[in-house]
């Protein structure tokens, strides 16, 4: 499932995968990749300056990450053009859900602003039935 939010001209899309080889459920480890999206639908440029997310599981155990960029990179995007990264996020149970923001700057005013990552949820396949 796909889920995205369009924040101030700039869409992010979000699309998980439980990865299974990666996992030990005996030992409550759980690794989930999610692939990232982020179209500007602006007609001016951006850049991705920093990430901040909140992870949350299903004990209710809430970790945040803040950094910059995304995958140690600050990349820029021309009006109309779409930036897509993989990731990964590991948990200690087999529910659990990510959401978060992303600080850019446009460069038309060197003013920057937030951007929302919607909020997604990591579950693993069999709790779907």
């Amino acid at each position: 499932m796909i889920v995205k939010q369009i924040t101030k001209g700039v869409t992010v899309s979000v699309e998980t995968f439980y990865q299974q080889r990666f996992s030990n459920p005996l030992k409550s480890q759980f690794l989930f990749a999610y692939k990232i999206t982020i179209i500007n639908n602006n007609d001016y440029s951006i850049q991705i300056l920093r990430r901040h997310w909140h992870i949350v599981d299903a004990n209710g155990t809430k970790k945040q990450v803040e950094g910059e960029g995304i995958v140690g990179e600050q990349p820029v995007l021309e009006p109309g053009d779409s930036h897509e990264y993989v990731s990964y996020c590991d948990l200690n149970t087999d529910i659990g859900k990510m959401y978060g923001t992303y600080l850019l700057k446009r460069f038309v005013d060197d003013n920057s602003f937030y951007v929302k990552i919607p909020q997604f949820k990591l579950v693993v396949p069999y709790r779907l039935n």
